[in-house]
Order: structure tokens, then C-alpha cells, then sequence
């Protein structure tokens, strides 16, 4: 029975990539293994700090611009007519390469199951340039997916380099395509304990030791080189926030219960508007992108504390606080446009994630439910932060459906190491009501639909 078992099994990981790897690599060194994912998560924080340079220092001048702009009708036109050129090109780009659609993580994991191909080159290039030009547009869109299917990419060319001069076979590329997609993580964020638990956790890599070693140098590696390298420090500064006490873990509970609900909404319209870009034909393909970027223009003229990097803070709400406590109204206000304007970024189809809208999304409901709480009498104001970084946890956690990768995140961009036993109850809680709601998971209904949208093309030519 043994016997059967294993030849079985022999059988499946002959088709399966991913299982064809765990065999390799019982029979590579360890100071191989070493080598390769240093130079793999190097070489991804190089080009995802080259990334986040690039977007930091443009996002500065584009603001500094706008605030000594005279302003009047040839401001407006020439911002407009900006950002019509920037949706074209963009537009191009996805046409060109439909695989840079969106987040780029649905596209690495079906890549990793080897029911997509990955053009390693093409997608680098112009995931870089289409992610870029949107984040500079004021999309509501996150460049951790981008950085995630970027390292991706940077870690499957290594790969290719490296059978052809080893002249090994293709069975050993899932290792450099998960130790890539690790190594993006802990790039954009500067979290590499989240990026390992993601390959594990959401991307649903075997967990070996010899890819426990590949996937955490390669996160090391990565950290290094954007934090020490590059210099980045906490994408949320909120290291000195008091935790809860232990007689309000209630509160973390019954966030934990909102969040969930509201992932299981947010997922649900998420796909709906999706879905309906998808099936309208009134407007091109490769003019998609142009709402979102006039949309972009209008909220920067009337609402500009929607787009993140504007001058604007979502961390801080700043706007929004006086000497007391947040105005519940216009930050209530605020969540609701931020919701449709990040899903109408993400439905149009342009390069760009799902996590950093998300993350400043649950931020803001975490300030609502505190804000809640204060008025109630059932918390002390100088909480409310702990609140922001719950409700991000909550939110990513159901959404993605990834308790231990949300805390993880969360924990190491803001710092807030002191609210670890809170955020894990709000993780954990959130998954479990989410699914107790019937959502999928976001990024499995996102590989559904790219499958489905891919069959519908293949039949159709």
C-alpha cells in the first residue's frame, strides 16, 4: 500500500511544478540554496526600491507642482488633458500585456500551478511602468500586488539564467517565482515575516525546510536592501500606540465580527463592479482606464483627501482631527467615497493592487468603530490609533483570508508590536465570520475570473 502511495505520488509531481520542486531541492546544498534566494530577494529589492524611489520623489514634485500652480482653466486643462495621456498609455500597456492587469497576484499563483505562462521580462517592464504611472495619476490602487508579481518575475528570470547554466531542467523554477513573490513583499512593506507567511499561507506553498531556508534569505536579503540600502522606514508609523487592556479584548471580538462583515461586502461588490467592466462593450478595452484617471482629476479639485500621496495622509486622517476627538460624519463620508473610488480603480483593469487601498480602507472603519466607542464611553480617546491598525488587520484578514499574513503585516509596517494579542483576535474572528458569510476569498474568486475571462477569449477567436 505504501509502495502505491509513492508512485502515486511520483506520478502527480511529474505534473504538478510545484511538487516536481520539493523533490529537487532535497537534493540541493544548503550553501546553494543560500546563494540563489540571496541573490533572488537582493536583486527584487533593488528593483522594487528603485520602484518606490521613483513614485516617492515623482508623487513629491507632482504635489509641489500643484500647489504653486496659478491655478484657473489652464491648470485644469493641462491637468486633465495629463492624466487622458497617462490613462492611454496605460490603457497600451494591459493591452499589450494582459498579464499586468489588476494585482499580478492571481496571475503568479496560477503561473505557480502552471496554468498561466509568465513572461518574466515583459511583465517586469511594463508592470513597473503601468503601476507607476497610476500610483502618479492618484489611482486608488496599492503597489504591493505590482511589487509581489514584479519579485515574482525578477526571481522566474533568475531561474531561466540559472538552468541555462546549469542546463538543469524547468522543474526548479517555482522556487525562484515564490522566493521572488516573498522577496516583493518584504520590499514594499519592509515585512518580511508577512512576506514568508504569505507564500505559505495564501499562495499555499509546501512547507519544507529547504524552502523555509530559500524563501526567508530571500526575505532578508530584500529587507536589507530596502531598508539599510534605500533607507525606508515604516510605511505607518505607529510604534508608541497604547494597546487595549485586557479587560476590552471584547473589543477586538466584536471588530473582529465587523470587519468580517464588511470584508464579505466589500469582496461581494468588489467583483460585482468587476465583473460588470468585464461584460460592458460601450467602452473599448483600452479606454478602461480613462474613468478612473478623469475621476482621479475631479476628487483632486473637490475631494482631495481621497487620493493617497495628494498631500494626504490616510494614517493620520489629518483633515480630520481638531483637538478633540475624529468628526464622525466626514470621516464616515470619506470611507464611503475612498470604497468606490478604490473599486472603480481596481475594475477598470489597470496595473495596480488591492492591499494598500484595503489597508487605508480598514484603517478608516477601525476609526469609525473607535470613534464609536469613545462617544459610547466604552474606550479612552488615546486608543483610537489601536483602532486604525485593528481595523486593517480585520479587513486584509477577511478579505484575504489570511489571519497570520494579516498580523504579520500590519504589525511590522506600523510597528504596533504592542497590540499584537488585539490583532490576531480581530484576524482570526474576521476569517472566521467571513466565511461563516459564504465570500470566497478575494484573490480566488480574482483566479476564477482571469481562467474564465481567458476561456472566453480562446473560444471566441
Amino acid at each position: 500500500m505504501k509502495r502505491k502511495t509513492k508512485v502515486k505520488i511520483a506520478r502527480l509531481a511529474r505534473h504538478v511544478p510545484i511538487l516536481r520542486e520539493m523533490q529537487a531541492l532535497r537534493n540541493e546544498s544548503a550553501l546553494r540554496l543560500v546563494m540563489q534566494a540571496a541573490f533572488v530577494g537582493g536583486c527584487t529589492g533593488g528593483v522594487i526600491g528603485v520602484f518606490r524611489l521613483l513614485y516617492d520623489h515623482g508623487n513629491a514634485r507632482i504635489v509641489e507642482a500643484l500647489r504653486h500652480s496659478p491655478g484657473g482653466l489652464s491648470t485644469a486643462l493641462a491637468v486633465f488633458g495629463t492624466l487622458v495621456v497617462l490613462a492611454f498609455v496605460v490603457g497600451q500597456l494591459v493591452r499589450r500585456e494582459p498579464l499586468i492587469s489588476g494585482s499580478g497576484i492571481p496571475q503568479m499563483e496560477l503561473a505557480l500551478a502552471g496554468q498561466l505562462p509568465f513572461p518574466w521580462l515583459r511583465i517586469v517592464v511594463a508592470k513597473f511602468a503601468g503601476t507607476l504611472l497610476s500610483l502618479s495619476g492618484g489611482l486608488s490602487v496599492g503597489r504591493e500586488g505590482p511589487s509581489i508579481q514584479m519579485g515574482a518575475a525578477v526571481g522566474c528570470g533568475f531561474g531561466v539564467l540559472f538552468r541555462r547554466l546549469t542546463g538543469e531542467d524547468p522543474g526548479h523554477a517555482p522556487r525562484f517565482l515564490i522566493a521572488g513573490s516573498v522577496a516583493g513583499l518584504t520590499a514594499a512593506f519592509g515585512a518580511p515575516v508577512a512576506g514568508m507567511l504569505f507564500a505559505f499561507e495564501e499562495v499555499k506553498t509546501i512547507v519544507t525546510v529547504p524552502l523555509l531556508l530559500f524563501t526567508g534569505v530571500a526575505a532578508a536579503s530584500a529587507w536589507f536592501v530596502v531598508r539599510v540600502l534605500f533607507g525606508f522606514g515604516l510605511v505607518f508609523p505607529f510604534a508608541d500606540i497604547p494597546s487595549l487592556g485586557w479587560a476590552q479584548l471584547w473589543i477586538p471580538a466584536l471588530l473582529g465580527v465587523g470587519t468580517g462583515l464588511f470584508s464579505a461586502l466589500y469582496n461581494a461588490s468588489l467583483l460585482a463592479v468587476t465583473h460588470l467592466h468585464d461584460r460592458q462593450t460601450l467602452v473599448p478595452a483600452r479606454f478602461k482606464p480613462l474613468l478612473p484617471f478623469l475621476l482621479s482629476g475631479v476628487l483632486l479639485y473637490v475631494y482631495p483627501q481621497v487620493l493617497v500621496g495628494v498631500g494626504y495622509s490616510t494614517a493620520d486622517l489629518a483633515g480630520l482631527t481638531g483637538n478633540g476627538p475624529l468628526l464622525l460624519g466626514p470621516l464616515a463620508f470619506l470611507l464611503l467615497v475612498k470604497i468606490v473610488f478604490s473599486i472603480l480603480s481596481f475594475a477598470s483593469g489597470v496595473p495596480g493592487g488591492l492591499l494598500m487601498p484595503m489597508l487605508a480602507i480598514g484603517s478608516m472603519a477601525g476609526a469609525v468603530g473607535g470613534t464609536l466607542l469613545i462617544s459610547a464611553d466604552l474606550a479612552a480617546a488615546p486608543q483610537l490609533p489601536a483602532y486604525l491598525v485593528l481595523g486593517m488587520t480585520g479587513l486584509f484578514a477577511g478579505t484575504v483570508r489570511a489571519p497570520l499574513t494579516g498580523t504579520a503585516l500590519v504589525a511590522e509596517m506600523s510597528g504596533a508590536l504592542a497590540c499584537l494579542p488585539e490583532m490576531a483576535v480581530v484576524a482570526f474572528v474576521s476569517t472566521i465570520v467571513a466565511n461563516a458569510a459564504g465570500s470566497p476569498p478575494v484573490y480566488d474568486s480574482l483566479k476564477k475570473r482571469i481562467l474564465a475571462n481567458r476561456d472566453a477569449a480562446q473560444q471566441s477567436s
